[in-house]
């Protein structure tokens, strides 16, 4: 069985936050055919088409890194109903040049997180359109929008919630099959 290589994105940069506990909870309950890492996007200079002539060296080694990954998963909180800035802004840096977009063609999912009851609804679905125009496949079932996240997680950050983790477990094998359907060959 091959092994597909998936860069996690976080939207969140804080060490503690419910998208990077749900991106770790992500990670092990993933089946064997994904070997999934969390990709850092916080040192990534903000996007200006000015700078492309010598790009900040953070934007080619992040350019770099992500050719290497056969699928993408973000996972992401919600601030002010749509992506934070600096997921935003890795979308962007690994965009352009025009006609150099990294993202084209890898098979992608979203998880959005809060503490909320819609589960980053607004956030999730603002960063399918983007997706949509960077031609990255995203899985439209099962939608995983994870409400709540205050009471799922206990003091070490394990997920303690077995819906919750029922449900994560059936959302990665239905991504697994997604990155093996759509995949680059």
């Amino acid at each position: 069985m091959k092994t597909y290589s998936i860069a996690v994105l976080v939207g969140s940069l804080r060490k503690e936050s419910f998208s990077r506990k749900t991106a770790k909870a992500l990670i092990a309950l993933a089946p064997d055919s994904l070997a999934l890492e969390i990709v850092d996007i916080g040192r990534l200079p903000i996007y200006n088409q000015d700078l492309e002539e010598a790009p900040p060296s953070a934007w080619t080694e992040f350019r770099e890194r992500l050719k290497g990954y056969e699928g993408l998963l973000f996972v992401t909180p919600e601030y002010n109903r749509s992506v934070p800035a600096v997921l935003k802004n890795a979308i962007d840096v690994a965009s352009r040049p025009y006609g150099k977009n990294v993202w084209d063609g890898k098979p992608g999912a979203i998880v959005s997180v809060s503490p909320g009851a819609l589960g980053a609804f607004g956030a999730n679905h603002h960063l399918r359109q983007s997706l949509v125009f960077l031609n990255v496949p995203t899985m439209a079932q099962p939608e995983a929008y994870v409400g709540g996240a205050a009471k799922i997680f206990d003091e070490s950050g394990n997920l303690v919630s077995d819906s919750t983790r029922d449900f994560l477990k059936k959302f990665m094998a239905a991504f697994a099959d997604w990155v093996q359907r759509f995949s680059p060959r």
